[in-house]
C-alpha cells in the first residue's frame, strides 16, 4: 500500500540495521536523538540525512575518515528521498552521469549483503521508447556510449518492446533502447543502509538537529551553529537538498548554490487483475513525457510536464517534506499520455496522486564540489530528479575530492564553480527551472540553447550586432554570437530547424570561414575571462612561475600560451598571458573559468603577499580581427607599422585605434589564422568597432561568430579547455611539451608528475581524426562524445568536432587509449601506436573510417587544395 512507501523510515527503525545504527549512537531509538549532546568538535559535519548526505558519510568512512558527524533536521530519509520513484537509470547524455549511475547501481545491489538492511533492489531493466526518428537517433547515440563503458544496452524494434512489456501500445513507435541492468529500489531503505554502514564505521548520526549557519574565519570553515549547540569542524558538506540554497546564503560568508524546487507528480495504482511481475521493465516514454514502473503489482507513473510549477521561491523552512496538494488538472496531460501508452489501465483504481518537491539547477546538471569562497565548504545537491541514480557515484566522487584533493573522474561539468553569483537570483532560478524541468524529456539536438535567463551579460556591441543578424548562444550568462544571418534569410525557419544532420546554418558559417581565410572578419569575444596580476616587486613573476607550466620570464610585450596545472599535471586552466611590464601580467582564460580560475589563484597566493589579483573581464571588450587583411585594417586605423618585424607573432602592444587610446592589441586569434585580438576599454568599444567596420569595407570585412571560430580552431588542431582538455589531461598527452618548462630548473605545480610521465610514457594521446567516407549532406554528423575504434577495438571518445570547409571533410578531436585485449588495462600510447592504427568513428551506431593525425594538415598552412588532393600524412612525419 501507499502507506508502506511513505512510512519506510519508521519501519526500518525496528530492523537489525537500524538497531545497529542506534546502538552505535548509544541511543535507544531515533526518537530520543534530540536529547543526546552533540560532540564539541569533528573533522567533518554533513548536513542532510537523505541519499546524498548518507552516501557522502558512507564513502568518507570507507576512505578512512572516521571523525564525522551527520546532522538531519527531521528524520533520516524523510526529505525528498522518501518520495523518490525508486528507478535507477544509467542511460544519460553525459559520460560522468553514466559513470555515477552505473556505480550507484552496483553499490545498491550489494548494500543489503553488507548491512543486513533490505533495500528492495530488483533488477528490472529499462526500455526507452522513441516515437520519432530523431528520438531514436538520440537513443542510438546514448546506446553506443553505454556499450563502450561496459553497460549492456541495445536498440530494439517495437515488436521486441511488446514482447518485453505486453501491456504497452507500440503502434506509434519508431524503435526503442533496452538497458537490461537498470533496477528499482526503495530509496529510503538505501539511505538507511548507507547510514547504518557509515555508523558502523564510526560516523555519528543525529536527527532532529538543524544547522543554523556555518561559521568561518579568514575564508575557512571553523564550525557549525546548530539548534543544539556548536560543533567545531574543518569541513562542512551541504547536502540539504531543496534547503541547500537558503543554507548557503545563511552562512557568515554567503555561498551561492543555484537551485530551485518544482512540484513533481506521480500516481500510484492498485495491483492489476494479473499483477505485474517484480521484474517488469521500467518504461521511459520521453516523447510522451512520462515514466512507468511496477509498484506492488500495479503502476507508479509520473513525468515532466511542459508547464511545471515552481515552489518555495520565497523560501520555506519546513523540517520534512510532506505530500503537497493534489492537482489532477495539472497532471491530466501526463495521465492521458499514460493511458495512450497503456490503454488497459483505464479501469484501474488509483491509490493516490503524489505531489512532492524536486530541486533543479540552471543547466540540468547536479552541483558538487568546494565553494570558491570558503575553504572546506563542500556541496552536493540539485539532482534534477536523478538523486537515486546519481547518489552513490556522486557521494563517492565528493568523498574522493575531500580526502585526496581531487576525484577519480573529471567532474568539471558538475563543479559548483561553473556557476557565479549571477545565477543565484531567485527570479532567474524560478524562470530557468520552468524551462529545465520539461527539458529533461525534451529532444536535445546538438547546439541547443536555453531560452530563459538570457541577455544577462552582454557586450556593449550587443544591440549593434543583433541588428546585423547575430544569432546568440549563452556561456556563463554571457551572450555570444553563433553566426550572422544575411538579409533575406528566413530567420524563424533557421532557428527552428534543429537536427542531428547537416544544419541550415552550414552555408552561413561557410561564408564566414571563407572571409576569415581570404579577407577579414570580426568576432566579438568579450566573454573571455580576463585577469590582471600585479605586484610592487618581483612577486607577480615568482608566483606565476610556480602556478603556470610555461616560462613567463619573457621580455615585456611577449605572450605565452600556458597551462595552469594541478599536482597530477592535469589542466586546471589553459590560458594566454601577456607580460605588460616587469611587474604586471594580463591573463586571458575561457569564459567559464571566471570563478574556477579566480578561486585557484586565490588558493595558491600567499595571504601576506603584495600580489594584487583583479578581475577585469567587465572592463574590456574583445574583438578578434581574423584574416590576411586584418593587418591592413589595423595599419590604417593606428598609423603604426604592423609588419612582422615590428609586430611579431604572440606579441602585445598598447596602441591607439581610431580616436581611442589604450587598446591592447595582441597578434593572436585563437584559430591559427593571421590577425589580432583587440582588448578595448568598454567606453571605446562602439567607436573602435565602427571604425574597424568602416575602414574594413574596402577589404571585404564582415561579422562572424563562434561557429566559424570552432571550425577554424578544430581543423588547425587547437584544443580548448573544458572541451578537449580537463583536470585529468596533461600537456604531454596532447602534444604540448613545448609549452612546459620542464628542463629550465624552475619548479611549478605538476612538475614532478610530468617528469614521471615523461619517463614512463603517456596512456592516452590527443589526435585529430579526418573522416574519409562520411557524406556531409546525407549522414549523421559527429558532435562530441562519439566512440573511437582502432583496428575494430574501442580506443576512446571524441571531445569536439567541426566541419572543415578547407578540407571539405569532418574533423574530430579525441584521445586514443591502448586497452589490453586480454585484461582491458591501459597501456602506454606511443606516436607509432597512433599512426599505425586503422580508425573508425561511431556516430549513433554507424561507423565511419577516419585517418588519425598527431599534427595538423600541412596544406592548411599553405594554400587550399582540392579535396581529392589533400595529403593526410603527418606534418612532421611520425
Amino acid at each position: 500500500m501507499f502507506y508502506r512507501l511513505l512510512s519506510v523510515v519508521q519501519r526500518q527503525r525496528t530492523s537489525r540495521g537500524w538497531q545497529n545504527w542506534s546502538s552505535a549512537r548509544s541511543s535507544a531509538s531515533a526518537a530520543e536523538a534530540h536529547s543526546v549532546a552533540l560532540p564539541a568538535q569533528a573533522q567533518v559535519v554533513i548536513c542532510g540525512g537523505g541519499i546524498m548526505g548518507t552516501s557522502v558519510a558512507y564513502h568518507l568512512s570507507k576512505l578512512g575518515w572516521k571523525d564525522i558527524v551527520l546532522l538531519e533536521q527531521g528524520r533520516l530519509a524523510a526529505g525528498s528521498t522518501r518520495f523518490c520513484a525508486g528507478i535507477i537509470s544509467t542511460a544519460r547524455h553525459l559520460s560522468i552521469e553514466q559513470k555515477m549511475a552505473d556505480y550507484s547501481n552496483r553499490l545498491y545491489q550489494q548494500l543489503e549483503q553488507e548491512t543486513g538492511i533490505q533495500t528492495g533492489y530488483t533488477r528490472t531493466g529499462s526500455i526507452f521508447l522513441a516515437q520519432t526518428q530523431d528520438r531514436l537517433i538520440s537513443l542510438k547515440r546514448i546506446n553506443s556510449r553505454l556499450n563502450v563503458i561496459g553497460i549492456p544496452s541495445e536498440i530494439i524494434s517495437p515488436k521486441k518492446v511488446a514482447e518485453l512489456h505486453p501491456l504497452l501500445n507500440v503502434h506509434d513507435l519508431a524503435g526503442a533502447m533496452h538497458v537490461p541492468e537498470d533496477a528499482v529500489v526503495s530509496s529510503a531503505d538505501v539511505a538507511l543502509a548507507l547510514a547504518s554502514a557509515a555508523s558502523q564505521n564510526g560516523v555519528q548520526i543525529y536527527d532532529r538537529t538543524s544547522v543554523v549557519h556555518v561559521m568561518t574565519k579568514k575564508g575557512e570553515v571553523t564550525g557549525v551553529e546548530t539548534d543544539k549547540g556548536q560543533i567545531e569542524c574543518q569541513y562542512f558538506v551541504n547536502c540539504a537538498g531543496q534547503w541547500a540554497y537558503e543554507l548557503g546564503l545563511s552562512n557568515e560568508e554567503p555561498i551561492s548554490i543555484p537551485l530551485h524546487a518544482c512540484e513533481h507528480f506521480y500516481l500510484l495504482t492498485r495491483p492489476l487483475e494479473t499483477p505485474l511481475q517484480s521484474n517488469t521493465p521500467n518504461i521511459v516514454d520521453a516523447d510522451g513525457r512520462i515514466y512507468i514502473r511496477n509498484w506492488q503489482g500495479g503502476i507508479l507513473s509520473g513525468g515532466f510536464e511542459k508547464t511545471p510549477k515552481p515552489i518555495f521561491t520565497e523560501g520555506k523552512n519546513q523540517l520534512e517534506i510532506h505530500n503537497l496538494q493534489e492537482d489532477w488538472d495539472h497532471f491530466e496531460p501526463l495521465l492521458s499520455s499514460l493511458l495512450r501508452r497503456m490503454p488497459d489501465l483505464e479501469t484501474l483504481e488509483i491509490v493516490k496522486l503524489v505531489n512532492c518537491p524536486e530541486t533543479f539547477t540552471p543547466d540540468m546538471r547536479c552541483i558538487m564540489g568546494e565553494s570558491p569562497l570558503v575553504k572546506g565548504y563542500y556541496v552536493l545537491a540539485g539532482m534534477n530528479s536523478a538523486g537515486l541514480s546519481f547518489g552513490g557515484g556522486a557521494g563517492r566522487y565528493l568523498a574522493e575530492w575531500m580526502v585526496d584533493g581531487y576525484p577519480s573522474e573529471n567532474v568539471w561539468e558538475l563543479d559548483l564553480k561553473r556557476f557565479g553569483a549571477l545565477q543565484s537570483s531567485r527570479t532567474f532560478l524560478r524562470h530557468r527551472v520552468m524551462e529545465v524541468m520539461p527539458l529533461l524529456y525534451d529532444l536535445k539536438v546538438p547546439r541547443w540553447d536555453f531560452q530563459t535567463g538570457r541577455q544577462l551579460r552582454t557586450s556593449p556591441l550587443y544591440d549593434r550586432l543583433d541588428a546585423q543578424g547575430a544569432r546568440w548562444m549563452e556561456k556563463h550568462g554571457f551572450e555570444r554570437p553563433k553566426y550572422f544571418v544575411p538579409p533575406g534569410k528566413d530567420l524563424l525557419a533557421l532557428e527552428q530547424s534543429k537536427t542531428f544532420y547537416k544544419p541550415d546554418w552550414f552555408d552561413i558559417v561557410e561564408s564566414e570561414v571563407k572571409c576569415c581565410k581570404e579577407a577579414v572578419c570580426v568576432i566579438d569575444m568579450s566573454s573571455f575571462t580576463k585577469f590582471e596580476i600585479t605586484s610592487t616587486g618581483d612577486q607577480a613573476l615568482e608566483t606565476l612561475q610556480y602556478l603556470f607550466s610555461n616560462d613567463l620570464d619573457v621580455p615585456v610585450g611577449h605572450i605565452v600560451h600556458t597551462g595552469m596545472l594541478n599536482e597530477g599535471g592535469g589542466y586546471e586552466n589553459d590560458c594566454s598571458i601577456a607580460r605588460l611590464n616587469k611587474r604586471s601580467f594580463f591573463m586571458i582564460s575561457p569564459t567559464d573559468q571566471q570563478v574556477h580560475c579566480w578561486a585557484w589563484l586565490k588558493k595558491h597566493m600567499r595571504l601576506d603577499s603584495d600580489l594584487i589579483l583583479e578581475d577585469v573581464t567587465w572592463k574590456y571588450t574583445a574583438l578578434n580581427l581574423i584574416g590576411p587583411r586584418a593587418v591592413d585594417v589595423l595599419s590604417e586605423l593606428s598609423y603604426a607599422p604592423i609588419t612582422p618585424d615590428h609586430f611579431p607573432s604572440l606579441f602585445c602592444k598598447e596602441m591607439s585605434v581610431g580616436y581611442a587610446n589604450g587598446i591592447r592589441v595582441m597578434s593572436m586569434t585563437h584559430t591559427g589564422e593571421p590577425g589580432f585580438m583587440l582588448y578595448i576599454p568598454i567606453e571605446y568599444a562602439l567607436h573602435v568597432y565602427n571604425e574597424v567596420m568602416s575602414v574594413g569595407q574596402k577589404y571585404g570585412i564582415r561579422n562572424a561568430g563562434y561557429y566559424a571560430l570552432r571550425s577554424l580552431r578544430i581543423e588547425k588542431f587547437f584544443a580548448f579547455w573544458g572541451q578537449d582538455l580537463n583536470t585529468l589531461t596533461t600537456p604531454l598527452e596532447c602534444g604540448r611539451e613545448s609549452r612546459v618548462k620542464l628542463d629550465k630548473g624552475v619548479d611549478f605545480i605538476g612538475r614532478e608528475a610530468l617528469l614521471q610521465q615523461r619517463q614512463n610514457g603517456v596512456y592516452k594521446r590527443l589526435a585529430m581524426f579526418v573522416l574519409d567516407d562520411h557524406d556531409t549532406d546525407l549522414d549523421l554528423w559527429p558532435w562530441w562524445g562519439e566512440p573511437i575504434y582502432r583496428n575494430g577495438l574501442y580506443a576512446g571518445k571524441t571531445t569536439s568536432s567541426a566541419y572543415s570547409y578547407t578540407l571539405e571533410r569532418h574533423v574530430c578531436l579525441g584521445f586514443v587509449h591502448h586497452f589490453s585485449e586480454n585484461t582491458g588495462e591501459e597501456q602506454v600510447v606511443t606516436a607509432d601506436f597512433v599512426n599505425r592504427g586503422e580508425y573508425e568513428i561511431d556516430i549513433a551506431g554507424q561507423r565511419f573510417q577516419a585517418k588519425a593525425r598527431l599534427y595538423p594538415v600541412a596544406s592548411l598552412y599553405t594554400h587550399k587544395r582540392r579535396k581529392e588532393d589533400v595529403e593526410l600524412s603527418d606534418l612532421h612525419g611520425k
